[in-house]
């Protein structure tokens, strides 16, 4: 018999049973249909006939019925949960509250939930060369988003080996194992270098730590357009963490106005921390020394002088990632993704 021949009786009449119903085959015998019947009418499966489900949907109201989650996860082998995960290798004392991976977290999580799954958000100190497989091996998520390499990308590529549902917001390398999603950060780079020189800047700096794929590639395509126009840069190592960066910003502050008249800041946070350190000593930006970012937060505009930066599109990035990630949960093997960066020309620099 088709799940829609069953004889239907009054949902009234189900109600007023005093049977407790503590499961599908229960809510079937009330119902008078098969739970078979019930599980996919549950399941919104378009099998059932309206007005059967109607029905069923009623009698589990009525009795405060709700599905096993978890049985229905084990037999389908989806637990409905992805991960999003930030490892924190080359700078453990940066927190969640930084307004990148605030801005990151919000438009993969808008778009997760969207999709009807939950997810599931570890900001990770890498204590041993397996913390991500005992992630992926756990059996509670069905894929991983990462915000970031760090300085962990041997581990990740030993997984993407044999884990799939991995999608990277990072740098990409020729021949790279991990799928991941970013900006052409060399590209960003030079274009922070060919704005600085074009304003007639001529002593460059970089402020930044370069042990992270994404920000040495920012460094090496700043130097190497400095190099082709006959310029030098001095590095002047920066943390990431804005409570590591403030004493060091404070300190680079303290020569930049003697010794340069471009800055190229790895992250807008740190542009930003370098133009109240510049203020704070009368140095004027960008009359003495201009400044240029990397990210284009919201932030980036409301700064005084307004920051001039190098933006990566995080609203598009967060959506390819997601998009990659159910591709490959579904067996696709999607490749990498590179994305353009655009110069925001603003006042600091």
């Amino acid at each position: 018999m088709g799940d829609g021949d069953h004889s239907l009786t009054g949902v009234a009449d189900a109600g007023a049973d005093n049977q407790r119903v503590r499961n599908i085959v229960d809510l079937a015998r009330l119902a008078g249909v098969s739970p078979g019947t019930v599980s996919r009418a549950l399941a919104g499966n378009a099998l059932v006939n309206v007005q059967t489900r109607e029905k069923i949907e009623a009698i589990a109201r009525a009795h405060d019925f709700r599905p096993n989650q978890m049985a229905s996860r084990l037999r389908t082998k989806r637990t409905g949960l992805v991960g999003v995960v930030i490892p924190l290798g080359h700078e453990r004392q940066q927190h969640l509250s930084d307004p990148f991976f605030i801005s990151m977290l919000g438009q993969l999580a808008d778009r997760i939930t969207e999709s009807g799954r939950d997810i599931l958000l570890a900001r990770v100190i890498p204590d041993s060369p397996d913390w991500l497989m005992r992630i992926v091996d756990s059996g509670m998520l069905d894929g991983v988003l990462m915000i970031g390499q760090s300085d962990q990308v041997e581990v990740i590529e030993q997984v993407a080996t044999r884990y799939r549902p991995l999608v990277v917001w990072g740098h990409y390398s020729a021949g790279q194992v991990h799928c991941a999603v970013g900006m052409d950060n060399a590209a960003g780079g030079r274009l922070a270098a060919a704005r600085l020189i074009e304003r007639g800047a001529r002593r460059l700096a970089f402020l930044g730590d370069i042990r992270t794929p994404e920000i040495a590639a920012r460094h090496a395509g700043f130097t190497a357009a400095a190099s082709e126009a006959g310029l030098s840069v001095d590095l002047l190592p920066t943390h990431l963490a804005v409570d590591a960066m403030e004493g060091e910003i404070a300190h680079h502050a303290a020569q930049i106005g003697g010794r340069f008249d471009g800055v190229f800041a790895a992250s807008d946070m740190i542009a930003m921390r370098t133009l109240r350190a510049l203020a704070d000593r009368s140095i004027a930006v960008p009359g003495k020394v201009a400044v240029i970012g990397f990210d284009d937060l919201d932030l980036a505009s409301h700064t005084v002088p307004r920051l001039t930066t190098v933006r990566q599109d995080i609203v598009a990035g967060a959506a390819t990632m997601v998009d990659a990630l159910f591709r490959r949960m579904a067996g696709e093997d999607v490749a990498s993704t590179v994305m353009p960066p655009t110069l925001v020309a603003r006042d600091s620099g």
